[in-house]
């Protein structure tokens, strides 16, 4: 049972760190290739969800996980204990990160800023895509 949970854990992870990747490699891209137009058409694909709705979800399920693991495997070893405290911190920094930095953004693309305020969605672009 707890390699089960273990195995969840680290999936969950790993498509959360994918789902990233793509959102920067892909999604971002597109958002920044023609501003103003690409913004008005990435606020109008995001209508009803947009990426943060997943990462509201799955990003706390993920915490959660890393810190059922890390209790389950407690007594296993030094080595374990502090591999699996240091994916914990790394799920709980990751999701810090994002609600401090990217969900702003992503408001000032998406939902803020005047579409007529190119400047202002080129920089907020450019901050997102950078980090």
């Amino acid at each position: 049972m707890k390699k089960i949970v273990l195995f969840a854990s680290i999936s969950l992870a790993s498509g959360l760190l994918f789902t990233n990747l793509f959102t920067s490699m892909i999604d971002a891209k597109s958002w920044g290739c023609d501003i103003p137009n690409s913004i008005a058409a990435a606020r109008e694909y995001f209508k009803n969800v947009d990426p943060g709705d997943f990462f509201r979800v799955f990003s706390p399920i993920n915490q959660a996980l890393g810190l059922i693991v890390l209790l389950l495997f407690w007594k296993a070893s030094p080595s374990i204990r502090l591999g699996l405290g240091i994916a914990l911190v790394c799920y709980v920094s990751a999701e810090a990160m994002t609600f401090i930095y990217f969900f702003p953004r992503n408001d000032i693309m998406f939902r803020d800023a005047q579409l007529t305020d190119i400047e202002l969605l080129k920089k907020t672009w450019s901050e997102w895509d950078k980090m």
